[in-house]
């Protein structure tokens, strides 16, 4: 268990971090989230339903992961140790269960929630250790990660956990808790575009935002600064915010550049842009997220390769983290800028939505309609349906997926380049035979 920090000699009080001094104390202050903790969503049923549950929480750094646990031990009452996976083992565990059992057998017996931050720190044995008393109800598992839990957390444990997936927090998130800092540093102002530069480096991160603007205030006081400025807050930051000091570029410019000169097709723009980006410090995950990005929007089918290739390079760095894991993101960089280029996909799924949006709710067509149970069949549902297997190259020619009555859609329209001109000649033989079974014809 961790102990607490020794007094010093003369007992005065010990400085309290700005991230500790604006943890939400109830579900109400929480920031973000919603998709979780929001009315009718599955982690605020969770707390009104007065049952705690095993759960892994996964998301970026500073995105409520440790305040959300704090939180469900305050709804059920309950002991909340905490145990670090960076700097604990076995005997940090064997303490939270001697706990739990006392807090179970006193008085006034009391539940208890074990939370373990970096869980996927934890080797398959000591992630074993906390099996037996999951099982037996002695305390409820919460366990962060940044990772992946699929991969880091044996699936013995994640079997027996609820996982929710936090999002890193977004622009309107992140002015509302640099609004609540500045409500406590009242006498020090902050210009606009100071804050927005902060909340661009914050990166959805909320510790990093509060750390940072801590910094600031007590150089602030030190100075007799009243207004932070963005000269001033380059100044005082230094290294750390230096991809803003280059000809006054903001966080989104670089980025943006980035990414069109990976759309461009020039490796050597895109690698300046991306070693800009980390030599501003900014963080290599957000690059591997923009990435991911890229395969999908910019190059799509015309290489599906590029949206495997990224995730593998994320992957690869949260392995091996920095620097040797950016070598990975840089191979992405350099990949994606010299792959052939397709937007094919993003404009068929835009126009699709657009099309869905602005269309009625129209029905499943019967053969297309599943019929598990004797009065669906007497329904006919799926009764004509042609199982495309069993038909000429695979492909039941003349069969319609569309709703009845609506017009044939066209939305995906391949590009003539790279993997996209095979699909394109693909497409274009099949609508062939498609229209040769509606003529009549017998089809090839």
């Amino acid at each position: 268990m961790p102990r607490p920090p020794p007094k010093t000699a003369a007992h005065a009080p010990l400085h309290v971090p700005l991230p500790e001094r604006l943890r939400p104390r109830t579900l109400a202050e929480v920031v973000g989230q919603q998709h979780l903790l929001g009315e009718g969503m599955p982690l605020r049923i969770a707390f009104e339903s007065g049952q705690p549950h095993s759960c892994i929480l996964w998301g970026p750094p500073g995105t409520g992961k440790t305040t959300i646990a704090r939180l469900m031990a305050d709804a059920f009452d309950a002991q909340f140790i905490p145990i670090s996976a960076v700097l604990g083992g076995v005997k940090d565990i064997r303490d939270a269960v001697e706990l739990a059992e006392k807090a179970r057998d006193s008085l006034t017996p009391q539940a208890t929630i074990v939370f373990v931050d970096e869980v996927h720190r934890f080797n398959k044995s000591q992630q074993d250790a906390f099996l037996p008393h999951v099982e037996s109800g002695l305390f409820t598992f919460i366990g962060a990660t940044t990772e992946n839990p699929s991969f880091e957390v044996n699936s013995a444990l994640l079997s027996r956990a609820a996982v929710y997936v936090l999002q890193p927090l977004d622009e309107d998130d992140l002015k509302q808790i640099l609004a609540r800092a500045q409500s406590e540093q009242a006498q020090t102002a902050i210009e606009k575009e100071a804050q927005e530069r902060l909340i661009a480096y914050a990166d959805g991160d909320a510790r990093r935002l509060l750390n940072t603007l801590e910094t600031l205030f007590v150089a602030a006081r030190a100075e007799h600064v009243d207004t932070i400025t963005d000269a001033w807050l380059l100044k005082v930051l230094g290294e750390r915010l230096r991809r803003y000091d280059k000809g006054g570029e903001q966080f989104y410019d670089t980025i943006s550049a980035l990414h069109k000169s990976v759309r461009g097709s020039d490796p050597d723009a895109a690698l300046y842009w991306f070693v800009r980006m980390l030599d501003g410090g900014a963080d290599p995950r957000y690059l591997a997220r923009r990435m991911i990005r890229m395969a999908s929007e910019d190059i799509g089918l015309a290489d599906p390769r590029a949206l495997r290739l990224a995730l593998d390079a994320a992957d690869v760095y949260e392995r091996l983290g920095s620097p040797e894991g950016e070598l990975a993101l840089a191979e992405c960089v350099v990949y994606l800028a010299v792959a052939p280029k397709s937007n094919a996909v993003y404009k068929a799924f835009n126009a699709a939505k657009a099309f869905v949006k602005n269309d009625t709710t129209r029905p499943v067509p019967l053969h297309l309609r599943n019929a598990p149970t004797k009065l669906m069949k007497q329904l006919d549902y799926g009764k004509g349906y042609r199982y495309a297997h069993d038909e000429a190259g695979g492909f039941a020619a003349g069969e319609r997926y569309l709703p009845d009555g609506m017009p044939e859609q066209h939305f995906y329209q391949p590009v003539p380049r790279g993997l996209e001109i095979r699909i394109g000649d693909k497409l274009a033989e099949l609508r062939r035979r498609n229209r040769d079974a509606a003529d009549g014809a017998p089809d090839a």
